[in-house]
């Protein structure tokens, strides 16, 4: 139920009463309707600064809890898919990827070697040094099958849905599927193709961009204009995400249409997450003044607090390696770098508003979000 607190004068009519109690009841039905929880608050599933602890916390707050899974292999992903059983009955969200595996350029990616080969000498690394391989994977028929065993109540995707097959597969399990979009034409997409709700994924979200249909980032507008546009268009129920950090910013975004609000950067300094004190710190200085979107940590753009490789290689390359293959070397730099306590590999993943960023337990930072409804 929400969490209303009221008081009732001894000298209020039975029909000022009555109203109180239908407003409650109204309130309380529309959430119950969307996804089970009963707050309008996902958290956004955070890759590398987050594991199911987060998840599980926003979740018995009442929220709709997150886990990045792009990046967890089908062991990992069954061992937090059990904690997060373990530790709560109420729904939570599992995230996948839809990007399409690249081939491998070797001349692409030796133009990118030869771009960071300064900072490879710099901090003595070989090529032995460098790791190979992705380290993030699209949702797949293995991902599909692991799923079935634990019927997740809510999946989203990033890029895209997957092959029809796959997410009808999904939807026989009884999961309600949300998946992003960066503009209006990217909505239609996916009304047509089977989500049942869409993430408005405005310009100032941190993190990467769910662009899908073309490459052209000049499509992407800011959250309360994109969320406008397809609230506009879209019988589906519209999840605002981007630049929203506080309780005035929920309020807003439930004001224009939103039926729900997706919040990233607002958990990062709560103390269920996993963020690094590297990025702890860079989100407390002067540093956060300045975010950009840039494409040289994976290949694909995201927004991120901008750092030395960002101003000097990028923060847009294009020798960068297609998504996901540009991290790897890249990493192996990160890796040196952060030993001695350095961020000018480190992705900085943040979105433009950080005044919601708070040093509390992510449960109290959910509530807290809901005090202006």
């Amino acid at each position: 139920m929400w969490d209303f607190k009221f008081s009732v004068r001894t000298d209020c009519d039975a029909f000022s009463l009555c109203l109180l109690k239908f407003s409650f009841m109204v309130k309380t039905m529309f959430n119950k309707t969307f996804f089970g929880t009963e707050l309008p608050i996902i958290q956004a599933p955070m890759a590398g600064v987050q594991d199911s602890a987060l998840t599980i916390a926003v979740s018995n707050a009442g929220g709709l809890g997150s886990l990045p899974c792009a990046m967890l292999r089908p062991d990992a992903l069954r061992a937090e898919l059990k904690s997060i059983k373990s530790q709560t009955s109420k729904p939570f969200n599992l995230n996948f990827f839809c990007h399409t595996a690249p081939e491998p350029d070797l001349e692409r990616e030796a133009k990118w070697r030869k771009i960071l080969q300064p900072y490879f000498k710099e901090y003595g690394l070989k090529k032995s040094d460098i790791p190979t391989g992705s380290g993030r994977i699209p949702f797949n028929q293995e991902s599909a099958d692991l799923l079935a065993e634990y019927k997740p109540p809510v999946i989203s995707f990033h890029f895209g849905l997957p092959a029809d097959s796959l997410l009808a597969q999904i939807k026989n399990l009884g999961a309600y599927v949300l998946a992003s979009a960066t503009n209006l034409e990217e909505a239609k997409w996916l009304e047509a193709n089977g989500t049942d709700a869409i993430i408005a994924q405005g310009l100032e979200a941190g993190g990467h961009r769910g662009i899908f249909l073309n490459n052209d980032l000049s499509t992407q507008v800011a959250t309360f204009e994109l969320l406008k546009q397809i609230v506009g268009i879209s019988k589906l129920p519209v999840i605002a995400a981007g630049g929203i950090s506080t309780a005035n910013d929920v309020a807003k975004a439930l004001s224009l249409g939103a039926s729900a609000v997706q919040i990233g950067t607002a958990y990062l300094l709560c103390t269920k997450t996993k963020t690094s004190q590297i990025q702890r710190a860079a989100i407390k200085s002067k540093k956060t003044r300045k975010t950009v979107i840039t494409n040289i940590f994976s290949g694909r753009p995201a927004r991120g607090i901008e750092n030395r490789s960002i101003q000097e290689i990028g923060p847009i390359n294009a020798d960068t390696p297609e998504f996901p293959l540009a991290a790897a070397a890249i990493s192996a730099l990160r890796t040196k770098a952060e030993v001695v306590g350095v961020d000018d590999f480190t992705p900085l993943w943040c979105g433009e508003n950080i005044s919601g960023c708070s040093e509390i337990p992510a449960a109290e930072l959910t509530r807290l979000l809901v005090t202006e409804l």
